[in-house]
């Protein structure tokens, strides 16, 4: 047998609904400092430089956002500083 259930919510709605906290204030922090910070930065060794300060999940989430500027900068048809792995 098989039961499939629809839930029509918002996120805020599950959000609550599942008890999870409301990171909304923290996460507008968050964005607001590395948006400034991002304003100044001229070369991918210094968005490393930065990321590295400020990575939540330490090595794995810098990685993570390191492969994002990479493949960001191949997209647009930038150069990278590093070799491809």
């Amino acid at each position: 047998m098989k039961v499939n259930i629809e839930i029509d919510c918002t996120p805020e709605e599950a959000r609550q609904f599942m008890g999870l906290p409301d990171v909304d204030k923290a996460n507008a922090v968050y964005v607001e400092q590395f948006t400034k910070a991002m304003k100044g930065v001229s070369n991918l060794d210094q968005l490393q430089d930065y990321a590295r300060q400020m990575a939540p999940m330490g090595q794995m989430g810098l990685k993570l956002f390191q492969d994002f500027v990479q493949a960001s900068s191949r997209t647009a048809g930038g150069k990278t500083d590093k070799a491809d792995d």
